[in-house]
């Protein structure tokens, strides 16, 4: 049975209506990719300035740090996973890959597996999959909001700098429209690690000297290079999710536009048939008309 003409346009405006809805969000989203993008990129310097710091303290510690340097294997303690997902829909497979990848690189590893998590809907993925979190963080919603969220889980997280792994979780960008799960090392660092930092060039012929203690210096610059890590990949976590959700805006609008094509040629069809039957209702009522004229003219002539 055809729908009515009234129906059809009632269509039309809802689906104009979410059209305008998905524009915004395809919108918010854009804006949203660009400040999480160049929050990564501000931290480049930093991490630079980091890295040089770390550099000049290693090579003048002569004793290693037993918070830098656990030789070259994970303890067999307990490991701690950071795993950054989002707390709103909308984002494809964001959250359910990153939960399956997860698990799968946590399996072989030994010992208790403690998870802190941020964001509702890969929480609920983990539990799904038989990893039920021990702590759940929301997800910032503005580049303002990571660095209380990287405070926090630092804190939370205090306990296992000199007794167990950290790792970090979390979808990197690869483009705009794409993203992959990867894993990240935070502690203990190892042997390489030092190895490579000593390889690292001072940039001026001024060779720099730590003033005052050692420990103090590089334990202070661990805490900023730990700080460091974890804002960045939050803040591309963030710049990933807003591109599944972008690509997602782009596809629903696609298709509301389509949808939006075949409601306007139903209703011109509609309209167009409603016009078809007035027309041939008036044709029909001129011929019966001319017709009983004609009759009743043919009456008169015969009398």
């Amino acid at each position: 049975m055809s729908e009515t003409s009234e129906a059809l346009q009632r269509k039309i405006n809802s689906a104009r209506e979410l059209k305008s809805v998905v524009r915004t969000m395809k919108g918010l989203a854009a804006a949203s990719i660009v400040q999480y993008e160049r929050a990564v990129l501000s931290l480049a310097n930093y991490y630079s300035a980091v890295q040089l710091g770390l550099t000049v303290c290693v090579r003048e510690t002569l004793t290693p740090d037993p918070l830098v340097i656990r030789g070259g294997t994970s303890l067999v303690g307990p490991t701690a996973a950071i795993v950054f997902g989002s707390d709103q829909g909308l984002v494809a497979q964001f959250n359910d890959l990153l939960a399956r990848f997860v698990v799968g690189q946590l399996e072989g590893s030994p010992g208790e597996k403690l998870v802190y998590v941020a964001g509702e809907r890969i929480c609920a993925q983990l539990e799904d999959l038989g990893m039920p979190p021990k702590q759940l963080y929301s997800v910032p919603n503005s580049v303002t909001a990571i660095t209380p969220l990287i405070n926090q889980i630092l804190v939370d997280t205090e306990a296992f700098h000199e007794k167990g792994d950290i790792h970090i979780f979390h979808n990197r960008p690869r483009s705009r429209a794409s993203y992959e799960p990867v894993r990240q090392r935070l502690l203990p660092f190892d042997e390489k690690w030092r190895r490579d930092l000593t390889q690292i060039e001072w940039p001026t012929r001024m060779l720099p000297q730590v003033m005052g203690s050692n420990e103090l210096t590089i334990r202070a610059l661990i805490r900023e290079y730990l700080f460091v890590s974890l804002f960045k990949a939050c803040a591309e976590s963030l710049a990933s999710e807003n591109a599944c959700r972008l690509a997602a805006m782009q596809r629903a609008e696609r298709n509301i536009g389509n949808l939006l094509e075949e409601l306007h040629s139903a209703f011109h069809r509609q309209r167009q048939s409603a016009i078809d039957e007035e027309l041939f209702d008036v044709v029909s009522g001129f011929e019966v008309l001319a017709y009983e004229e004609k009759a009743q003219g043919g009456k008169g002539g015969k009398r």
